[in-house]
């Protein structure tokens, strides 16, 4: 026997393997439930998203409005949300938002600890990570040593910079964290490079002159 027909003899055999198995699990009804399974997990992921995205519209109402009780109807559908798919980092964020927009910091630091999380964290694009990294920096500061302190803050700015390096805001909030650490040299740089990504900051260049940049 040639190697050819070996080798045809030997796909047919499992050609037929196959079939024989597939027509074994189609009796004991396997199919229809992997079928089903699969269609419900789409149903699940539906229902998470739609509670995420009327959480985001209940906290953009919220920070329009200035109505709180919207803000905790974010928090609840965030939580729903999370509950279906604790793996998304999106619920966990407007969860993070909604809480810090409520005054809940250690709360809004937690929720974003989990967000950045190695787990969750692999479904944020580098941008959005950027971001979820430059609010719990913005937090921490605002929190002072409840929230890590100025250290923690850089760690995560300097992060969210690698990220992106267009991110201003990021930049501008390295450079007002180095200026309170004292280091007059690194906040003048991130300051320096705030301005060139965003030359109308005002906070950016008035800091470039108060520390004396040429």
């Amino acid at each position: 026997m040639t190697t050819s027909m070996m080798v045809s003899d030997l796909l047919m055999q499992a050609a037929f393997l196959s079939t024989m198995i597939f027509m074994f699990l189609w009796m004991l009804d396997i199919p229809q439930k992997l079928f089903n399974k699969f269609r419900y997990r789409d149903k699940w992921i539906y229902a998470a998203k739609r509670h995420f995205v009327t959480g985001a519209e209940l906290l953009a109402k919220s920070r329009s409005t200035g109505d709180r009780k919207l803000a905790q109807s974010a928090v609840e559908h965030a939580d729903k949300s999370i509950a279906i798919n604790p793996k998304d980092a999106a619920p966990h964020i407007l969860k993070a938002l909604a809480l810090d927009l409520l005054g809940f910091t250690t709360s809004a630091l937690e929720a974003l600890d989990t967000a950045l999380s190695p787990l969750a964290a692999k479904s944020l694009t580098d941008d959005e990570k950027s971001d979820a990294l430059f609010k719990r920096a913005e937090i921490r500061v605002k929190a002072g040593k409840g929230g890590g302190g100025v250290d923690a803050a850089v760690a995560d700015l300097v992060e969210s910079v690698r990220l992106k390096g267009d991110n201003a805001a990021a930049m501008r909030l390295l450079g007002e964290c180095y200026e309170k650490k004292g280091m007059k040299e690194e906040a003048l740089k991130a300051y320096m490079g705030s301005v060139k990504i965003e030359p109308q900051s005002t906070v950016a260049q008035a800091a470039l002159v108060r520390l004396g940049s040429s």
